[in-house]
């Protein structure tokens, strides 16, 4: 009879529990991803590629090979260029579009640690910290609010890894088919390093575990092999089938082989450029990482345990082998090390549990509250300042003196500093438990009061202009006129996008005049407009009588250049 009373009480207190965890799941969401996600243009130089590909995909109908600027874009696989696609025909064209298949991934793979640290971490605070912790970081901020592909990486790469520990832990056939799955989306949207790290991460953590042979058996690799092929191969197939070798040639040797072993568009960096990206890419929580590995790393004899008490380990093993992978590889950029942040978001979570859950805080863990305070006062010493340092950039002359203006500097710095004041009052009163709290509060806030209008001031700055720039264009250019970019910086292919035409890139002023002179003797069109700078021209020896001005906007100038046939 007592239980028949009780039960409807732990069913209500149960719905209850979860529905909160949803709403915690998309207000994390909803402030890290979707808040103003349309509100600025495109970012150059590599958001419009993806983006431009995927509308070529609605005008086109080729689903199979990506285009930019009507020539083949192989650099990634489809999956980002498809999920674009469908957004565009059902929301339309547009820059929001563009970006929810990125803010969706992120809040799915916020999602999914959620209902894994639930599962396997017993304080009932730590999803909710640990959730906030995969979204509240400055890199997945960054990238879950782009048309990139890395999001979606990041999310299929994850989500592949948190469905083989729920299998590993439960002897569960579907999670590890889900691991399977997940894996081949990886593929199709970045490549063999969406089933490379996974598959190596999972064979180093068993092969620690000294369970390899076991769980393999488990797992039924040949047909979780078959799940996989069946996933992310018809796509490789068909691309052949319409490119040939040219396919091949271009996404596995240049793309891909190519990235690891040499230096590939510029993109070079010191062996420590990885580590230098995590430690400021995962702010504020990277201050607490090096203690967190440390932890994780000390834990005796774990192999004893059972396996739910193994999420530490795979998060280390998870979290380590990207770290060194990208290290290793020749070509750096920013957003390689993407998919490692939910794996730090976890090790920083268990060390929260262990240590702020005790009554008596060590000494480690003092050390690193009072080394995050120091932090907080250099970051908002630091953001006081910036605009004595943001005029520098000449793609975004004035920014300095704009946000000056706006008064930004000095919000941004509050949040540090209260952080910082309200942190030492709870060192001073030993709640350090509380810290990681202020931590989410100050990056919550900063998000929202900072970093949002901060960027749509620095889009007024340096993206604008072009797309005013692309609709005067648009505005100004006769019928099947040819349109040209020449400047001395690097191409800005949201031009393609905005206008929906097809541009040459000059990106050297002393291109210019053999270029207008290959056109005088091909003799096909009897003039050009070009979107320059008054700089470009005057390096590029354009003279004001060889060009017609008409609209500029900041540093971009419009101008029309007839072209004679040397005929």
């Amino acid at each position: 009879m007592d239980d028949q009373i009780e039960m409807p009480g732990k069913t209500r207190s149960l719905i209850l529990e979860r529905c909160f965890a949803i709403v915690w799941v998309l207000a994390l969401g909803g402030i890290a991803f979707f808040n103003q996600l349309g509100s600025i243009g495109l970012v150059d130089e590599t958001e419009p590629l993806f983006v431009e590909s995927a509308r070529q995909m609605t005008v086109t109908g080729n689903w199979i090979t990506p285009y930019f600027n009507q020539v083949t874009r192989f650099d990634k696989p489809p999956l980002i260029y498809w999920l674009m696609a469908i957004a565009f025909k059902t929301v339309g064209v547009n820059e929001w579009a563009a970006r929810l298949p990125s803010a969706i991934a992120g809040t799915v793979l916020v999602g999914f640690c959620f209902y894994t640290i639930r599962r396997f971490v017993p304080l009932r605070i730590a999803p909710y910290l640990g959730s906030a912790i995969v979204a509240f970081n400055l890199i997945t901020l960054f990238f879950g609010r782009l048309g990139y592909s890395d999001m979606l990486l990041s999310a299929c790469f994850g989500g592949s890894l948190l469905a083989f520990f729920f299998g590993y832990v439960r002897s569960d056939q579907r999670w590890y088919r889900a691991f399977y799955g997940l894996m081949g989306l990886a593929v199709l949207t970045k490549g063999p390093v969406g089933v490379v790290l996974p598959s190596a991460i999972v064979l180093i953590f068993l092969f620690w575990a000294r369970n390899l042979r076991g769980v393999l058996r488990e797992m039924k690799p040949i047909q979780g092999t078959g799940i996989f092929l069946l996933v992310s191969v018809p796509w490789y197939l068909l691309a052949y089938l319409q490119n040939g070798n040219a396919f091949i040639q271009s996404f596995f040797g240049l793309h891909n082989v190519e990235r690891f072993t040499n230096v590939v568009n510029q993109h070079s960096g010191a062996w420590y450029y990885h580590l230098v990206i995590v430690l400021v890419g995962f702010f504020p929580w990277s201050l607490c990482l090096p203690a967190a590995i440390a932890h994780a790393i000390r834990q005796p004899k774990w192999q004893q345990e059972p396996r739910s008490q193994h999420l530490g380990k795979f998060a280390l093993v998870w979290f380590a082998v990207v770290l060194i992978f990208f290290t290793i590889a020749v070509t750096k950029y920013i957003t390689y090390t993407l998919p490692l942040y939910p794996a730090a978001a976890i090790l920083v979570t268990l060390w929260f549990v262990h240590h702020f859950s005790q009554s008596r805080q060590s000494i480690p863990v003092k050390a690193t509250v009072y080394f995050s305070i120091a932090i907080s006062v250099a970051v908002g010493v630091l953001i006081f300042y910036s605009p004595n340092w943001l005029n520098r950039d000449p793609a975004m002359p004035n920014l300095g003196l704009r946000m000056q203006q706006s008064g930004l500097h000095h919000i941004g710095a509050s949040i540090w500093i209260t952080a910082a004041i309200v942190g030492l009052v709870l060192a001073i009163q030993y709640r350090l438990r509380w810290y990681w709290a202020v931590n989410l509060v100050a990056f919550a806030a900063f998000i929202l009061f900072f970093i949002t209008p901060a960027v749509s001031i620095i889009d007024s700055v340096r993206q604008l202009p072009l797309r005013q720039i692309a609709q005067a264009t648009i505005e100004d250019r006769r019928p099947n006129e040819p349109i040209i970019m020449a400047t001395d910086a690097f191409e800005k292919p949201s031009l393609v996008f905005y206008t929906q035409q097809p541009i040459t890139f000059l990106n050297r002023a002393r291109m210019i005049q053999p270029y207008l002179q290959k056109l005088r003797k091909e003799g096909k069109t009897t003039s050009i407009v070009m979107i320059t700078t008054p700089t470009a021209l005057q390096e590029g020896n354009v003279k004001p009588n060889q060009y017609q001005p008409l609209q500029q906007y900041r540093q971009y100038q419009l101008v029309r250049v007839p072209i004679r046939s040397s005929k």
